[in-house]
């Protein structure tokens, strides 16, 4: 049974987050579709409608979230993210058009940040704190650069229930605080359930979009586990799934759900880092991101 005392004599702790990606994260997900309008319009709906419906029922439940949004959606739809920020929703660095980080090397990926970063900067007036990979593994010492740059917390990961510590790739001094990893779950997104287009067809192969009754229900369950054994719930949504008419019902019920019990701490992103970084002094030991990181530096 996990220890972890969380604040407020909370049992278990929750972050929500949304990526805000237009159109660029298909794209990068699946070229084909460019110059395809109809498809394309899928992915384009968050902008039009479900960023309202999520930011509203966050709202409903007095929840504030992290967003991740890339560089040139922060261009395109500055209004929408400077509204975003208003309402008191974290907003962090997907990079600058939803890289793939598999196909980039660590000076690229290094400058897709700075794109990134300098774009939301230009519109919200201040750095993004936080920083998500859309797909693809960052290079080693990226970990580093993003510390070195002011991140403090990455939702990019898996491999716990827990937030950990990324190590750092090298052995020079350190003088800022390690940066803190948020991992995810692919269940506890709404893409691997909801994400659909006929021509292409995503995902290969088809069919998805399942009950949208079965999808809460699984929710439902996970988040009642993770309480049991006091752990920290990550949700990642994309408001052009979660956000249509029909589907905004499942976040809201889940919330719902959450809300009806007293000992839930609901933190940002960022929130959750700060108080990782102040009440919790490393690793566990033999964690995974440690072991991996030592066969790392044997093999180099």
């Amino acid at each position: 049974m996990n220890t972890i005392r969380w604040p407020d004599n909370a049992r278990s702790a929750v972050v929500i987050t949304v990526d805000f990606n237009d159109e660029h994260g298909i794209l990068t997900q699946e070229p084909r579709i460019a110059g395809r309008e109809k498809s394309l319009s899928v992915w384009r709906y968050g902008a039009k409608r479900g960023v309202d419906r999520v930011l509203d029922a966050l709202e409903e439940f007095d929840v504030r979230s992290s967003w991740f949004v890339p560089g040139l959606v922060a261009e395109t739809h500055g209004e929408l993210v400077a509204r975003i920020d208003a309402q008191k929703h974290e907003i962090g660095n997907i990079g600058y058009v939803c890289e793939d980080f598999d196909t980039l090397t660590l000076d690229a990926q290094k400058n897709v940040f700075r794109q990134g970063q300098a774009a939301l900067e230009n519109v919200l007036g201040h750095r993004a704190e936080g920083f998500r990979s859309f797909t693809g593994n960052w290079a080693p010492g990226f970990a580093d650069f993003l510390r070195d740059e002011g991140v403090t917390w990455s939702s990019s990961w898996r491999g716990d229930d827990l937030p950990y510590f990324h190590l750092p790739d090298t052995d020079t001094a350190i003088t800022t605080p390690p940066l803190v990893e948020l991992p995810l779950h692919y269940e506890l997104e709404d893409e691997p359930y909801f994400t659909y287009n006929l021509s292409p067809a995503v995902p290969v192969g088809q069919p998805r979009i399942p009950s949208y009754g079965e999808v809460l229900k699984n929710w439902k369950h996970d988040f009642a586990a993770f309480h049991r054994f006091g752990l920290c719930f990550v949700l990642r949504l994309h408001p052009e799934i979660i956000g249509t008419a029909g589907r905004i019902d499942v976040l809201r019920e889940l919330l719902a759900d959450i809300r009806s019990r007293n000992d839930v701490w609901f933190a940002t992103g960022a929130e959750m880092a700060a108080w990782w970084r102040q009440s919790v002094t490393r690793n566990e030991p033999g964690h995974p991101v440690e072991v991996y990181a030592r066969h790392k530096q044997e093999q180099a």
